[in-house]
């Protein structure tokens, strides 16, 4: 034990000298303390919604039976946290460079990984959210014991769930198996009781009922919790290479090029070089699985009864769903525009057109991925023919409009970006340029449809969009020269700054 404890104290102090002789220190630690604030307000947050959780459930939702409606709504909980863990739980393999070469055996450096992995808000959620619920509900109606082995069953079920994903992640998430899985996830959470298919709570509701009057629930999920540590710990240490872990060439398609930019010549060629980058690094993937996930924005909106009109139309609101889905790449990774390109800028500065050729590529891949985007949204025509007139609408307009707006407004003042880097709470390149897009994709859409929409009708309204978009896409040589015109007369004091060290 001395000698474990020894250990876990120079990995501490190994981690703080490598934080402290950072270049980028002071910012780190500027960072780190609103990053601190922000997650303990979201943790508060947390916390007072576990204190009135049964007061929503017994007074405002008007079911008697606090305890009921809970545990058969748990698994619903966990289905969230298995999304949100995918995209927020960053993986220890990240700091594995850093101590491989040290004399340490190889377990003891993967135990200490795993287990400050562990150390996150995200491990605190479950417990105070449903802390305060099990002391006032379950422990008052059926004892302090039940109340314990209620919250513990829940608990370890939430904590296995860091392991498993931990394992999970490494193993899956270079591969369409990964996204598939989550897509999988998410689609059996929001379609089984919308459809009337089963009750996904009757799954995992008997478990929690049963550690109320028995340890063995607490006892098997303990097993469990366990397993999925051991799972993620054996994997860890067998492919404790970096070579192995941080290999991106397993992603099949990642040098794969799309023909369609051939025959756009050089644009075309950095068109097919950008897209090869966004599926080689983890930032720019993980941006490309989320504009994949939103496509499933309309869900929440076209098959929700508030946004219902009656009298025949559609609601003003699906305006901004069908811009929004048609546009969400184009939304995330434009606002970075030059700033992907911020560790090789100097490149595209050095050749001939280079930097002309470069915005154009841009201007190229967003409007192929976003046409991707309008035809993987066709299949709302189900809920009825307006959808799909109100995404061929915004896309157009988007094409033709959104898109010059976001790249002008994306080349105020760029920053530089580490492209190994995961997308959550990853502030690198992020300006208040950043900010300020929403404000384009929100209101120019209806700047322009809703004179018509009032005046006239909606479909007028849609007609405007697209006319004035498909105005905007016969007019793109102009309107994109002023972007490329403003990089080239700021090309200078772009590249200094993306020399500026992170």
């Amino acid at each position: 034990m001395p000698n474990l404890g020894l250990m876990v104290v120079e990995f501490i102090r190994l981690e703080l000298l490598k934080s402290i002789r950072s270049t980028s220190f002071a910012k780190s630690v500027m960072v780190g303390v609103f990053l601190a604030f922000l997650a303990v307000l979201l943790l508060g947050y947390l916390f007072l919604l576990g204190l009135v959780l049964k007061d929503i459930i017994v007074k405002y939702m008007g079911m008697p039976d606090a305890y009921e409606v809970v545990s058969g709504s748990l698994i619903y909980f966990f289905l969230i946290e298995f999304m949100y863990r995918y995209f927020v739980q960053k993986l220890p393999v990240i700091d594995l460079e850093s101590f491989l070469h040290l004399p340490i055996k190889k377990s003891s450096i993967i135990h200490f990984l795993l287990i400050r992995s562990f150390i996150s808000p995200l491990t605190l959620v479950a417990l105070l959210v449903f802390g305060p619920f099990s002391y006032q509900e379950v422990a008052f109606r059926f004892g302090n014991a039940a109340g314990l082995m209620w919250l513990g069953s829940l608990l370890l079920s939430s904590w296995s769930l860091h392991w498993l994903m931990l394992w999970f992640k490494q193993r899956f998430e270079d591969s369409l198996i990964g996204i598939g899985v989550v897509f999988l996830v998410m689609l059996l959470g929001l379609g089984s009781n919308y459809y009337g298919w089963f009750n996904l709570g009757d799954l995992m509701k008997p478990l929690f009922d049963a550690s109320l009057t028995s340890p063995i629930p607490v006892i098997g999920l303990l097993v469990l919790f366990f397993t999925c540590y051991g799972l993620a710990f054996t994997y860890y240490r067998n492919n404790a290479y970096i070579e192995d872990l941080t290999s991106e060439e397993n992603v099949r398609f990642v040098n794969q090029s799309l023909g369609i930019f051939s025959r756009f010549g050089l644009a075309g060629e950095l068109a097919d070089l950008e897209w090869k980058l966004i599926i080689r690094h983890k930032k720019s993937r993980t941006y490309l699985m989320l504009a994949s996930f939103f496509l499933l924005y309309g869900l929440i909106f076209y098959t929700n009864p508030m946004y219902k009109t009656e009298g025949g139309g559609f609601n003003h609101m699906f305006v901004f769903v069908g811009s929004f889905i048609t546009g969400i790449f184009m939304l995330q990774y434009g606002q970075l525009f030059l700033s992907w390109n911020s560790s090789n800028f100097d490149f595209f500065l050095a050749k001939r057109d280079g930097l002309a050729s470069l915005v154009k590529g841009k201007y190229l891949l967003f409007m192929a991925i976003s046409f991707l985007c309008f035809l993987l949204s066709v299949p709302y025509a189900y809920f009825g023919w307006d959808i799909l007139l109100i995404h061929l609408a915004t896309f157009i307009f988007n094409m033709g409009v959104i898109i010059h707006l976001v790249i002008y407004l994306s080349l105020w003042k760029p920053k530089p970006m580490d492209l190994n880097k995961g997308a959550m709470f990853n502030y690198e390149g992020v300006g208040i340029a950043q900010f300020l897009m929403i404000i384009p994709m929100m209101g120019a859409p209806y700047v322009v449809y809703l004179p018509f929409a009032i005046l006239v009708n909606q479909y007028a309204g849609l007609l405007a969009l697209g006319v004035i978009g498909g105005i905007g896409i016969l007019a793109f040589p102009k309107l994109a020269k002023f972007s490329i015109d403003r990089v080239i007369d700021n090309r200078h004091e772009i590249s200094a700054s993306f020399r500026q060290e992170l």
